[in-house]
């Protein structure tokens, strides 16, 4: 029987991390690393991606990066390609690359509907089909943690600055993806799972957070805190690891409570 130690460590192990330059991608990416694995990161900003090797190298993890324009299946494909024959299969999927755009529903433009939802979900789809088919499926072993958020749980307050209508509703999507697909896929030895995070800092929230002011969104937050740059590690690497073998389609939040009281 293996200790508790060893479930959770990735030693040999390869992961690719989609938005893996900044953020919460990083912080996953480092969390793998740091416990052992060989990752990959992508994202499509060339400079970002090397900034962020190089961060990683200074902590003495094993990384590169492969640029990649999510929004097109050709990038997608390309991406998929480029992971496995660098690593040579991928043990790891983390899926979080996302966008958002606010706008009243009412007004919400048809191109910025279509660049969420593609980003949010299809290409979500796109890469786990492809690593799922080329690596995972035929190895019959495989960890994909999905990056959804809270915003899928539930819709805005009427008061709420937030009027993110495709966000939210791709986000959801994106669980329920989790869901069918670790029903489809748990024959093959994958899991599927997905992490919720609540408020963090980050690029995407930086407009909200000027516009409602920290002190505003956290106080309906049963922890009365933003998520930090430590906050998704343990969950990620746990997702990961063997020490989640026996957990598949689920979805856990990382909001401080948010989700527990809203």
């Amino acid at each position: 029987m293996r200790t508790t130690q060893q479930l959770f460590d990735l030693t040999g192990r390869t992961a690719l991390v989609t938005g893996g330059s900044r953020g919460l991608g990083l912080q996953m990416a480092t969390a793998l690393g740091e416990m052992g694995a060989r990752v990959v990161l992508s994202a499509r900003k060339q400079a970002e991606l090397d900034a962020a090797v190089e961060q990683l190298g200074r902590l003495g993890i094993a990384a590169s990066a492969i640029a990649a324009d999510m929004a097109s299946e050709s990038g997608v494909a390309g991406l998929a390609a480029a992971a496995l024959e660098r690593l040579g299969h991928v043990d790891i999927l983390v899926n979080n690359a996302g966008a958002t755009w606010a706008a009243p529903a009412e007004d919400y433009p048809l191109e910025a509907w279509d660049k969420v939802m593609n980003l949010n979900v299809r290409s979500i789809f796109l890469l786990s089909q492809a690593v799922g088919r080329q690596s995972m499926i035929p190895r019959r072993q495989g960890r994909i943690i999905n990056v959804a958020s809270i915003a899928g749980f539930a819709g805005n307050a009427p008061d709420s600055p937030m009027k993110t209508l495709a966000y939210n509703t791709s986000k959801a999507a994106l669980m329920n993806f989790t869901r069918t697909l670790a029903g489809e896929w748990g024959v093959h030895g994958i899991t599927v799972n997905a992490i919720a995070p609540g408020y963090f800092p980050s690029k995407m929230t930086t407009g909200l957070l000027q516009q409602a002011g920290e002190e505003n969104l956290t106080k309906s937050v049963p922890l009365h805190r933003l998520g930090d740059d430590e906050d998704l590690k343990g969950v990620a690497a746990f997702l990961a690891s063997d020490a989640a073998k026996h957990v598949t389609g689920q979805v856990i939040a990382v909001d401080g409570g948010n989700s527990a009281v809203r």
